[in-house]
């Protein structure tokens, strides 16, 4: 099965090759607009590795696209066109890099945040609770494990890393002088309003969305919401039936790549490795059960 790690579109300007996509600028309709091929590649400790996951690209895409289309009625998105065939003329050549695995957007004015909302106790949040019992400064009830369901769910914003670090939690007041109060008030209420909307979708396809998050931007004054959406790689979404507080939950992610990484004790450094077969189609074979499970259909990668 091939493997897409990194696009080729000719003379069409590269703006930059993020951990797992590539983004170019390009015109359309007249309007600056940007165009978003997601790779095969895959991250890990903060590494690109040296193999990618076959049409994790394109499945990414796909379920950014079906959840774009059911909370579009909360929020509006910054999506143009994901069919080849409505792309700028000079695109369409390179369809074999593109298809299903590319959006068309609205080049929004970005918010320098990553708006986060928490259902559940777990990673960085887990960490400060067992610390300070609180996430993100917010206090939380004793007696909480790793995996709890919190008593509501709660609006963790962190700063967006420029560098490839980590994003780094921060306090509401923090949002608020970054990005002003109106502004981070309504970024908080779209948040939560997603969230409600998202879980209550996974719960019903057998799922838990544990927490998740979002970017937003602004386009002609309105707020939209941009970047990817509720995928295995911005979310942790697990199995209903097996969630047992308490631990680590089993996640549709790339456990199965962290896990022999661990393993193999790398020392999470340059060159990072690259995964045996049986890791990587197990991984995508995660990915291609999200979407199943999320959007209630087959995807052919």
């Amino acid at each position: 099965m091939s493997v897409l790690l990194q696009s080729n579109l000719g003379d069409v300007p590269l703006i930059g090759r993020g951990k797992v996509r590539d983004l170019y600028a390009v015109k359309h309709e007249g309007e600056d607009a940007l165009l978003l091929v997601a790779t095969d590649r895959i991250s890990a400790f903060d590494f690109v590795l040296g193999s990618g996951i076959p049409g994790k690209g394109k499945i990414l895409t796909q379920i950014s696209l079906f959840w774009f289309e059911l909370l579009k009625d909360i929020v509006p998105n910054h999506l143009i066109t994901a069919e080849v065939a409505e792309f700028p003329a000079l695109l369409r050549s390179y369809a074999d890099q593109l298809e299903g695995r590319t959006m068309l957007v609205r080049k929004a004015a970005m918010f320098p945040v990553e708006c986060v909302a928490r259902g559940y106790l777990a990673g960085s949040g887990w960490k400060e609770y067992q610390a300070s019992g609180t996430v993100c400064g917010i206090a939380l009830p004793g007696g909480l494990q790793d995996g709890s369901r919190l008593p509501e769910p709660l609006f963790t914003p962190a700063t967006k890393s420029q560098d490839g670090a980590h994003d780094e939690n921060i306090p509401f007041a923090v949002m608020e002088q970054a990005v002003g109060a109106e502004d981070a008030a309504e970024l908080r209420r779209l948040t939560m309003a997603l969230y409600a909307k998202a879980a209550a979708h996974a719960e019903a396809r057998g799922l838990i969305l544990a927490d998740t998050k979002f970017e937003f931007g602004r386009v002609d004054g309105r707020i939209l919401l941009g970047d990817e959406a509720l995928t295995p790689d911005s979310s942790r979404f697990w199995e209903g039936a097996l969630w047992k507080p308490g631990g680590a939950q089993p996640s549709f992610d790339k456990q199965f790549v962290r896990d022999y990484l661990e393993g193999i004790r790398w020392n999470k450094q340059a060159p990072a490795p690259a995964l045996p077969e049986d890791v990587v189609k197990r991984t995508q074979a995660k990915y291609l059960e999200a979407f199943r499970l999320l959007t209630g259909r087959e995807l052919a990668v």
